[in-house]
């Protein structure tokens, strides 16, 4: 089982005083950065961030990192897609996304470039979810009786997203959806940068 990871990391963030959220320092790194480790330390095949606002900047955050190949002899890089629609809203994002990976992928976890306290152990364990039931059309983490993200979408959702419009994620469509819960010791699924307070909390 193929499972890709879909970062989102085109938007403004317009509640963020003073500079480009995505950019601003979180533990020695830049914000999106850390997502960016998260995705390659659960060791996921493929990664694809979805880029718009501030681009060139944002790629440029990302540069030099690799996801090694199995036997580690060589390592591919981050693939980028831009959205030149990113000012629309989140939807348009995850439709660039999704389409972008690759065609034996057999879902996609949708990590949201403000999320970076998600442990690469609970990727893994939503992955392992997803294998013990492979009829589920999205699983997402639950802590603490709430749910939160990163969420797995299955490659049978993909058609679907088509429908999102403006700042939609997918939560409408999951209304609809077969969905398994998958319990998880972090907190950090509840957790999202807003402000430059967040940053120093977590």
């Amino acid at each position: 089982m193929k499972i890709a990871a879909v970062i989102l990391a085109a938007g403004r963030g317009t509640r963020f005083a003073r500079g480009f959220k995505l950019l601003a320092d979180c533990e020695g790194a830049p914000l999106v950065r850390r997502v960016a480790r998260i995705a390659l330390e659960a060791e996921l095949p493929e990664i694809v961030v979805v880029t718009g606002h501030e681009r060139e900047a944002v790629e440029a955050a990302l540069a030099g990192m690799a996801l090694c190949e199995p036997g580690g002899s060589r390592s591919k890089l981050l693939r980028f897609v831009f959205n030149p629609y990113f000012a629309s809203g989140m939807a348009s994002s995850l439709k660039a996304g999704l389409a972008a990976v690759s065609d034996d992928a057999d879902g996609a976890l949708i990590l949201l470039g403000d999320m970076p306290r998600v442990r690469p152990t609970t990727l893994t364990a939503l992955v392992g979810a997803f294998r013990e039931h492979p009829q589920a059309e999205a699983i997402v983490p639950l802590h603490g009786g709430r749910r939160g993200n990163p969420a797995l979408l299955a490659k049978a959702m993909f058609p679907r997203i088509a429908q999102l419009e403006a700042d939609e994620g997918a939560r409408r469509l999951l209304q609809g959806a077969q969905i398994v819960e998958r319990p998880v010791d972090d907190a950090g699924v509840l957790f999202d940068v807003d402000s430059r307070d967040d940053l120093a909390r977590g």
